[in-house]
């Protein structure tokens, strides 16, 4: 990705890229746009960067604060469930790159305290995510704002149809990149399907967890009520697992996930809110703990591992009212996932 997109986007052109999670599009928006900066006075809001979540935002804005550690290009991350007095002094001082979501933007526009003006550079990252989550007003709203004149870098994992009108929009003869076929996840991802009774879902992850080849999970659940049960029953079990969904505290959420960087916690129970914006190194396992009911959340899930090149596994539970849901999966895909035998599991337990 970094070696198709980066060229381009020096070079002043539109890009329009779609790739696996994980194939390092951080980078390759990152690095044009704070070479761009560089030599460019300071105190002037250049670049915007749009992501559909508060984690994903945290993690672009985190990757390219590295990236330009031995520059004096500035990064400031700007999201909801925070205060604002430190994202208004990032405005206010004209921090060279703002990676936002659209949500709190909006609101910092509305209150005359983020000025738009300077923009000359705009990333979408993780569009197809944001047009999922509803954002698309948002995102009208806030393209409005920006100077018509600019250069635009549009990177998804998907290129669903939903998004050409807004590609016809935004990109004037953009480089087109796409790395992957529509709807696969990244090479390197081993893909195991059980078939499984719902109430016994619980009983085949810890089975499934007694094997010390399985050093930490993230396991997606559907709803964030089925999160927090699951994240009990796991720890009624001995396994030490902590949740990240909506209904947590933007504090909370951070702490679960960097205490599960840190391997504090074996498995961190995540809702698709969470799916596009947790970047954990060498994670082996994605467990879909509920088939997602879109197929492109299946993509986006598994994404969680296999980043950069590495290996991985994902697992998904498989029950009898979800077979539909997987059925979509597999077209999507373009194939048949055959059923793994299921391990030994003990008599059937609450929870």
């Amino acid at each position: 990705m970094q070696a198709a997109a980066i060229p381009p986007a020096l070079a002043g052109r539109d890009v329009l890229a779609s790739a696996p999670t994980g194939s390092g599009k951080s980078a390759a928006f990152g690095l044009p746009l704070i070479a761009a900066l560089s030599d460019l006075p300071r105190g002037k809001t250049r670049a915007l960067v749009l992501a559909p979540t508060r984690e994903l935002v945290a993690q672009i804005a985190e990757h390219l604060t590295a990236l330009a550690k031995h520059t004096k290009v500035r990064t400031a991350a700007i999201y909801g469930g925070v205060g604002f007095a430190g994202q208004v002094a990032a405005f206010r001082r004209g921090t060279d790159i703002i990676v936002a979501t659209p949500g709190r933007l909006l609101d910092h526009l509305a209150q005359g305290t983020a000025s738009l003006d300077g923009i000359s550079l705009l990333v979408l990252d993780e569009a197809d995510r944001m047009l999922d989550m509803g954002f698309l007003p948002a995102v009208r709203r806030v393209l409005r704002r920006l100077p018509k004149k600019r250069q635009t870098l549009f990177f998804s994992a998907t290129l669903p149809p939903a998004i050409s009108a807004l590609v016809a929009e935004l990109l004037r003869s953009p480089e087109r990149i796409g790395l992957a076929p529509k709807g696969a996840p990244a090479h390197g991802i081993t893909q195991t399907t059980y078939t499984i009774d719902q109430q016994r879902k619980t009983d085949l992850l810890v089975a499934l967890l007694k094997d010390n080849t399985i050093y930490s999970a993230l396991a997606f659940t559907r709803t964030k009520a089925r999160a927090n049960r699951l994240a009990a029953a796991l720890g009624k079990r001995g396994i030490v697992a902590e949740r990240i969904h909506g209904d947590r505290s933007q504090a909370q959420r951070t702490r679960a996930l960097d205490d599960f960087k840190r391997g504090k916690y074996r498995v961190l129970v995540a809702t698709d809110i969470a799916a596009r914006g947790i970047d954990v190194a060498a994670l082996g396992h994605v467990i879909n703990y509920d088939v997602p009911m879109v197929a492109n959340d299946y993509v986006h899930r598994v994404g969680r591992t296999a980043r950069a090149q590495a290996v991985g596994d994902a697992i998904t539970f498989v029950a009898s009212d979800e077979e539909k849901y997987f059925a979509q999966i597999e077209r999507a895909l373009g194939r048949r996932l055959e059923r793994s035998k299921l391990p030994t599991l003990p008599p059937r337990s609450a929870g």
